[in-house]
C-alpha cells in the first residue's frame, strides 16, 4: 500500500531528524555540564515549568485536529494559522508581564529576565504551528527532518559558545530561543502552503470539540507531570531540581527517540485507518513490538550500567543521579509502550476519553508527589514508580477497548523482548561485578554496553530470529 510505503519513509526520516537532534542534545548538554552549574540548571528547568506548560495551550489541539480530520479544506487552514498568530501574541504578552511573580513565586530574582526572552518563544512558534500540521498530514517528515536537524543545530552551537564564554543560564535561554527562531522561518518559508486573510468561526466550530478535551488533557497532563519539577523547586531547591531534572530527562530518552519517532509518523497513518478496526490493530501490535524491541533493553541495560554512565558522561558531582537512574529506568520501559496509547484515542476522535483518563491518572501522580516530598528527591522517583504500576493495566485496557484489543495480547506480543532483556541486564550487572578493566570509568562501561548489545544480539538470533531480522531491515 501507498499509506505505509510513505509511512516506511516518514520513519525513517523522523528518525534521522531524532536521533540527530538526540545527538546534539546530548553532545551540548555533556558540554552544558562542564561550564554551566546544577543551581543553572535548576534555573532554566524552574522556568521551564511554567514556559512549558503554557506552551500546551500554544495551539489549542488545533495541530492533531487537522492531522486527524479525513478532508481539510483552505479556509479551515488559514482559519487555524490566524488563530494561532492570535493566541501566540496573547502567552506572549501574559508571560512577560507576568515575569515578576513568577520569579517571586520561586523566590529568584534570576527568572524575571528568563521568562521575559523566553516569552517571545511563542509568539516565534505560532509562525510555524498549521504549516508543520499541513507537513506531517502528507508525511513529508523528509522536509521536516532536514528543518528540524538545522534549528537544533544552530541553536544548540549557540548555546555551546555561550557557555564556554561564561553566560550561565541564558546559553540555555538564548539556546531555545534561536532553535525555536530557525525552525519556524523555515516552515514558513519552504512549506507551499500560505495562508489566505480570512479566518472562518464555523470551521473552527467543526474541530472544537476534538481539539479543546485534546488540549484539555495536554493542560491536565502537562501540569501533572510537571507538579514534581514545581515541588522540588519550591521545597528543595535549584540544585536538588538539578538533579532530578537531568534524571527524569534521561527517562525520557527511550519515549522521544523511539516512541515518539514512530508515533509522530503513525498518528497520520491511523487515522487514515480508523475505518479499519483489524488493519489498526494488526498495525498497533507491530509498532508496539518493534519499540519494545528497542527501548526495553536500553532502559534495563541503563540500570546496570548507571554508576558508569553517570560518572563517564557528568561526572562525580552528578552521583545523586544515580539512584534516580535505577528509579527511574522501569517507569521509562512501561511508558515507551504506554505513551502508544495516545494514538489510538487520537486516531479513533476519542479525545473526550483521553481527556478523562488523564485526569485519573494525574490525580494519582499528584498525590504520589506529594507524599514522597518528605523523603526528598529519591521519594518523589519512587513514589511515582508505586504510581505508574497502579495505572499502567487501565491505561493499556481502556483505549484498547475502542480497537478490540486485550492486554493479554499485548504482553504475548512483547513477552520475548522484556525475558530477554532482563537476561541481558543480568549478565551486564554481573560482568560489572567481575570484571573491572580499569580506572578510567568510560572503558569499562564501553566494554559492558559491548557485552550487553553481543548478548542481546546473541539471544535474539537464536531465539527471536524474525525480529531480529526485522529489526536489522529497519536500521538499513
Amino acid at each position: 500500500m501507498e499509506l505505509f510505503t510513505k509511512a516506511k519513509s516518514g520513519i525513517k526520516w523522523n528518525s534521522v531528524s531524532q536521533f540527530g537532534r538526540q545527538a546534539i542534545q546530548i553532545i551540548s548538554t555533556i558540554i552544558y555540564t562542564r561550564y554551566i552549574t546544577p543551581q543553572d540548571f535548576g534555573l532554566m528547568s524552574m522556568a521551564m515549568v511554567i514556559i512549558g506548560f503554557l506552551n500546551v495551550f500554544r495551539d489549542l489541539g488545533t495541530s492533531s485536529a487537522i492531522i486527524q480530520q479525513q478532508e481539510i479544506n483552505e479556509e479551515l487552514l488559514s482559519s487555524v494559522f490566524w488563530y494561532n498568530i492570535f493566541f501566540g501574541v496573547t502567552v506572549t504578552l501574559i508571560i512577560y508581564l507576568c515575569s515578576s511573580f513568577f520569579s517571586h513565586f520561586y523566590n529568584e530574582t534570576r527568572l524575571e529576565n528568563i521568562f521575559q526572552i523566553l516569552s517571545l518563544t511563542f509568539f516565534i512558534s505560532s509562525l510555524g504551528i498549521a504549516h508543520q500540521s499541513i507537513l506531517e498530514k502528507s508525511l513529508r517528515f523528509d522536509l521536516l527532518a532536514k528543518l528540524e536537524l538545522l534549528a537544533t543545530f544552530t541553536g544548540s552551537g549557540v548555546g555551546v559558545v555561550m557557555s564556554i564564554n561564561n553566560f550561565g543560564v541564558m546559553s540555555l535561554v538564548f539556546q531555545a530561543i534561536v532553535t525555536t527562531s530557525v525552525s519556524s522561518f523555515f516552515l514558513f518559508t519552504f512549506s507551499q502552503w500560505k495562508p489566505k486573510l480570512t479566518f472562518h468561526t464555523n470551521e473552527m466550530k467543526k474541530i472544537s470539540r476534538f481539539s479543546l478535551n485534546l488540549t484539555g488533557y495536554s493542560i491536565f497532563n502537562y501540569a501533572v507531570r510537571n507538579a514534581d519539577n514545581l515541588l522540588i523547586g519550591k521545597y528543595l531547591g535549584a540544585q536538588q531540581l538539578g538533579y532530578y531534572n537531568l534524571a527524569y530527562r534521561i527517562l525520557l530518552y527511550p519515549i522521544q527517540s523511539i516512541t515518539a519517532v514512530i508515533s509522530r509518523v503513525m498518528f497520520p497513518v491511523f487515522s487514515k485507518l480508523q475505518d479499519d478496526i483489524v488493519l489498526f490493530r494488526q498495525t498497533y501490535l507491530k509498532m508496539v513490538k518493534t519499540i519494545a524491541f528497542i527501548t526495553f533493553p536500553m532502559m534495563l541495560g541503563l540500570m546496570a550500567v548507571s554508576k558508569y554512565f553517570v560518572f563517564s558522561f557528568f561526572g562525580k558531582e552528578w552521583e545523586p543521579v544515580i539512584l534516580l537512574l535505577l528509579i527511574f529506568s522501569p517507569i521509562a520501559l512501561i511508558q515507551s509502550i504506554d505513551a502508544t496509547t495516545g494514538i489510538i484515542f487520537q486516531a479513533m476522535g476519542r479525545s473526550d476519553w483521553l481527556f478523562r483518563w488523564g485526569i485519573a491518572t494525574g490525580i494519582l501522580a499528584l498525590l504520589s508527589f506529594t507524599i514522597g516530598l518528605q523523603w526528598g528527591i529519591t521519594g518523589v522517583a519512587i513514589s511515582y514508580l508505586f504510581a505508574t504500576m497502579i495505572w499502567t493495566y487501565p491505561g493499556f485496557a481502556i483505549p484498547f477497548r475502542l480497537v478490540k484489543l486485550t492486554v493479554k495480547e499485548l504482553v504475548s506480543n512483547i513477552r520475548n523482548s522484556i525475558v530477554f532483556s532482563a537476561i541481558m541486564s543480568s549478565i551486564v550487572f554481573a560482568s560489572s561485578k567481575i570484571f573491572y578493566l580499569s580506572e578510567f570509568v568510560t572503558i569499562n562501561l564501553f566494554f559492558l554496553i559491548v557485552v550487553g548489545s553481543l548478548t542481546y544480539i546473541a539471544i535474539n538470533f537464536f531465539y527471536n530470529k524474525e525480529e531480529l531480522k526485522t529489526f536489522l531491515m529497519a536500521l538499513k
